[in-house]
């Protein structure tokens, strides 16, 4: 057994997704988030610039944790090698489990992708499912409007159903059957999605898929906690503590309670 906790980060908090399938895969495990709400959005900044803000981020939370998850498609598209090359610890990323899944599931084998502009740009997404099957038809979109749409006062609006009909669009005209929606904060409109594209095609979330993920890593490494107790969750946050609670309730889906403010100096610090 390993008692520490399982370290998760994200921009923001779109992570929570991510965050809600562990806390229900794996009850008995603690868990630590860090949402990096000083320097978000991720996904319209350059790849290099985000690959530095997950290696602080990394390096803080590496004597803290036992595993890392990088609860953030931005981030593991822009730093998921370089973070399993100098941590010590497990690194899971968000964008193997999708695109495995993604794989598994197609029948027609012509994939989907929607996703932020930098997710989009580092073509992680096409490298591994061309690993895994060099047949399948990845057809991959940039979806800037979706995350701000998801964060308003009114995410299932006429906006947001518009804002996906647009964005499906191109993925229904490839005939795609299956399309990875790959940003964290895409599970939180999941019935949009499915009201838009239908029953027909099969949606591929990052959070179940990587919830299992965790789950291997932690028995294949033998560093499970023990199963008969149940875990608790923290908070941090490079940002404004109370915003974090009051939005971060409605991804997460339960309750958060005291949040505490990590300062970028001590990132950069601990990098």
């Amino acid at each position: 057994m390993d008692e520490r906790p399982i370290g998760v980060f994200d921009s923001g908090i779109g992570g929570l997704t991510v965050l809600h399938e562990c806390l229900v895969t794996l009850p008995h495990e603690d868990f630590l988030y860090l949402g990096d709400h000083a320097r978000l959005p991720y996904g319209p900044r350059e790849l290099e610039e985000v690959r530095g803000f997950a290696l602080e981020i990394g390096a803080y939370l590496e004597p803290r944790v036992k595993l890392l998850v990088v609860a953030c498609n931005t981030a593991t598209s822009a730093a998921l090698p370089q973070l399993q090359e100098v941590l010590g610890v497990p690194v899971v990323g968000v964008i193997q489990p999708e695109a495995h899944a993604a794989v598994q599931a197609t029948r027609s084998r012509r994939i989907g992708l929607l996703a932020t502009e930098g997710t989009v740009a580092a073509g992680r997404y096409a490298e591994f499912v061309a690993a895994l099957d060099a047949g399948a038809e990845l057809t991959a979109l940039p979806c800037p409007r979706l995350v701000p749409l998801i964060e308003s006062d009114d995410p299932f609006g006429a906006a947001t159903t518009d804002a996906v009909r647009d964005y499906a669009a191109p993925l229904k005209a490839a005939g795609v059957d299956t399309v990875i929606l790959g940003c964290t904060h895409y599970p939180l409109i999941r019935p949009v999605f499915q009201r838009v594209f239908g029953r027909g095609v099969t949606l591929v979330f990052s959070a179940e898929e990587t919830a299992r993920e965790v789950a291997a890593t932690l028995e294949r490494k033998g560093i499970e906690n023990d199963e008969q107790r149940e875990g608790v969750y923290r908070f941090l946050t490079t940002g404004d503590p109370a915003a974090f609670r009051t939005l971060g309730q409605r991804f997460l889906q339960l309750p958060i309670d005291d949040v505490e403010h990590v300062e970028l100096s001590e990132l950069k610090r601990a990098a």
